[in-house]
């Protein structure tokens, strides 16, 4: 799989953050030709207390060269257009990477968490 990912850092006005979000880049995102799956992560903190991010949104494809022109379609273009206003506010960050999934065995006792 090759995963895009964006992460918006903590700002005073979330909700201007998660407006744009749920009206601009996930919808576009939605639209992405070869996208595979998708992955919201709301951050609650960090080891040791605060985390300066808000949320992680990860978008998958096959293959790096589906990414490729999923991105250089038109709603790929467009949807880089409206993120990089954001981007050279500092209001978030991205990278792209392979991803790799690996099914954990179980072993040992398991930990009884509790209600959750």
């Amino acid at each position: 799989m090759f995963e895009f990912t964006t992460i918006y850092y903590r700002v005073d006005d979330e909700e201007a953050l998660e407006n744009f979000f749920s009206t601009v880049h996930l919808p576009l995102a939605e639209q992405l030709p070869g996208l595979v799956r998708r992955e919201v992560s709301r951050i609650k903190g960090k080891p040791g207390g605060d985390s300066r991010f808000h949320m992680a949104f990860s978008l998958y494809f096959a293959t790096e060269r589906s990414f490729q022109l999923s991105i250089t379609s038109a709603v790929g273009m467009k949807l880089m257009a409206a993120l990089k206003p954001w981007s050279d506010a500092k209001l978030l960050t991205w990278y792209y990477a392979d991803s790799f999934d690996e099914v954990v065995e179980k072993r040992g006792t398991p930990v009884d968490l509790g209600p959750i």
